[in-house]
């Protein structure tokens, strides 16, 4: 399992992407090279087919929904296919981000038959095997947030997190079979704001994609505790949240951006705080008012004497 601060990929999103231009786009997370599954040759049947299979991948121009799936050759040098986007990123450029995935992936796994590798906005796959419909939970790669959640709402906050990541979990799984995918954000109890996304490869059914998300969601280890961002990421599904926005809610269509509070009925002391500040604030109101209406009056009848 792969563990990076979630701070760090952010800065070294920030320095990497004014490069794109010149340079790939680097892996932010270190890919798998299945060894597992055979090698093959610089100049073997299944290094051509698989040249063909992801060239056909970001060379696509009719599907706009981010998912890409292919296989090419014959057995037993078939090889299969699947490119993944993030949900919020546009055609264009997840196009461009698994082409240089292409490119990547190769070079870090230049013999074997079967690699997965992510970016920041997509996720490349290819196997020697039928990888279409199967759930595959194998790949772990964790991203912590270095900043601590404060310890007064700890409880409530990994509650809250749960709440969220369970709603998206459910709306992702039910979505059609070019996209499974879903994001939000809600107002945690201690007045702030939460942003989640959940994403599986639409070839899941809806029950292997809610399973595949539950895993994903229960990956909290003892390092990650108490953090305010978390990615996990598996094979076939993902999952991230932060305490600022980080997605793009105008570019997928099917995105969920509405904003729901999840104020615990339990937390009565709040409650009495908001009603105890509306009380004093409506006493006060009322004090300035007659204090108000006071001086207006009592202004003339103090003029009045005095020209007496």
């Amino acid at each position: 399992m792969a563990v990076v601060s979630l701070r760090l990929l952010f800065l070294l999103s920030a320095i990497l992407i004014p490069i794109q231009a010149s340079a790939l786009l680097p892996y932010l997370f270190p890919p798998t090279c299945n060894n597992n599954s055979g090698n093959y040759t610089s100049n073997s049947t299944y290094k051509t087919n698989l040249n063909q299979v992801l060239s056909s991948l970001y060379s696509n121009t009719t599907i706009d929904y981010g998912f890409y799936y292919s296989s090419y050759g014959q057995n037993p040098d078939k090889v299969y296919a699947i490119g993944l986007c993030r949900g919020d990123i546009n055609p264009d450029d997840c196009r461009g981000c698994l082409k240089n995935s292409s490119t990547l992936l190769t070079q870090d796994c230049p013999n074997q038959k079967e690699a997965v590798g992510w970016c920041d906005q997509c996720m490349l796959r290819y196997s020697n095997s039928s990888i279409f419909g199967i759930m595959d939970t194998s790949f772990h790669v964790l991203v912590c947030d270095m900043q601590n959640v404060s310890a007064n709402y700890l409880a409530q906050f990994n509650d809250d997190v749960n709440i969220l990541l369970n709603n998206l979990k459910s709306e992702a799984a039910a979505g059609a079979s070019l996209r499974k995918y879903a994001a939000g954000s809600a107002i945690t109890t201690d007045f702030k704001k939460i942003y989640a996304l959940v994403q599986c490869t639409p070839d899941l059914s809806e029950q292997n994609c809610v399973n595949c998300l539950l895993s994903a969601i229960a990956t909290v280890p003892n390092y990650c505790a108490g953090k305010v961002g978390r990615i996990v990421v598996l094979t076939s599904c993902s999952i991230r949240y932060d305490d600022h926005s980080f997605f793009d809610s105008t570019t997928a269509p099917s995105s969920t951006n509405t904003t729901t509070s999840l104020w615990n009925p339990s937390n009565t002391l709040r409650t009495v705080i908001i009603v105890v500040v509306a009380s004093v604030a409506f006493v006060v109101l009322i004090v300035s008012i007659c204090i108000c209406v006071y001086l207006r009056e009592s202004s003339p009848r103090e003029k009045a004497a005095e020209s007496k």
